[in-house]
């Protein structure tokens, strides 16, 4: 692996989003012990860097990890607290925060570039939206996923909204309701995460996905991640009609030409983007 460089100088330790860059991969780590939680500070820090990502062509994946013994324990309850005292009981500070977040989630569902959830500890209420809303998550066997808002008289409404589409209904409501914690296996059961590795092993598992997923045509992946979230949407007609001129204007590609000739070929594709 070459060596990890930050980019722009974002590696300060001090930063709550602390952020390095390496063979096309973006690492975000979530820094604000210690429970890393999401406050309206460190949301804006992390929307900055997708955003930033976003118009990089040199990131072709996204890895959000955290340096906390926790991934995220959710929003920040004494941060919303604070707010009570103004004249409006905070509804205007409340309102900010929850549209803060969930542009932060659609931000990662709509990025062209894959976004990997890398998750060592407990991730709950927004924390575990935040999971959901990644394209794929990895998380260690201890790792453990909640919805707990129900338990302090607060729904879990916004991370509703991704649990819902990573997980049947019915298992969605029960996390939601009851508010208890589920393990690892669980979640993967559920549909939360895609896979579950020993603390050891977490970085190295989660890299090699991102490698893997980097080495492919930069314009072919974010076809795909498009197409995939907005057929998910549409009726079954729909969605085909959809995705076959998805896949009509993918093969008009320069990349889908180059790949299709490799493959015949026998050889490695030479990417361009294009």
């Amino acid at each position: 692996m070459a060596d990890i460089v930050s980019m722009k100088q974002k590696q300060d330790t001090d930063a709550l989003v602390v952020a390095q860059k390496y063979d096309g991969i973006l690492r975000l780590s979530l820094n604000n012990p210690p429970a890393n939680a999401l406050s309206v500070a460190l949301m804006e820090a992390l929307l900055s860097n997708l955003e930033e990502a976003r118009d990089d062509a040199e990131t072709r994946v996204i890895i959000i990890a955290s340096l906390a013994k926790v991934f995220s324990a959710g929003h920040d309850l004494k941060e919303l607290q604070r707010h009570r005292s103004e004249d409006d009981r905070g509804r205007a500070f409340f309102d900010k925060t929850m549209r803060l977040c969930a542009k932060l989630m659609q931000t990662i569902v709509a990025l062209s570039k894959p976004v990997i959830a890398e998750i060592d500890g407990i991730a709950t209420a927004a924390g575990c939206q935040l999971v959901a809303s990644c394209d794929l998550a990895i998380c260690t066997d201890t790792s453990g996923f909640a919805t707990p808002g129900v338990n302090i008289g607060l729904f879990c409404s916004t991370p509703m909204v991704a649990l819902s589409r990573a997980t049947h209904r019915k298992q969605a409501m029960e996390m939601l309701l009851t508010g208890e914690t589920i393990d690892a296996s669980t979640a993967k059961e559920f549909g939360i995460v895609n896979r579950i590795v020993p603390k050891e092993y977490l970085r190295q598992v989660v890299d090699k996905y991102a490698a893997v997923i980097a080495s492919k045509s930069p314009l072919t992946v974010k076809i795909g991640k498009e197409a995939f979230y907005r057929q998910a949407e549409m009726s079954l007609e729909d969605a085909y009609d959809y995705t076959a001129r998805v896949m009509v204007e993918n093969m008009m590609a320069r990349d889908a030409e180059e790949g299709i000739s490799a493959f015949i070929d026998k050889r490695k594709p030479e990417w361009k983007g294009e």
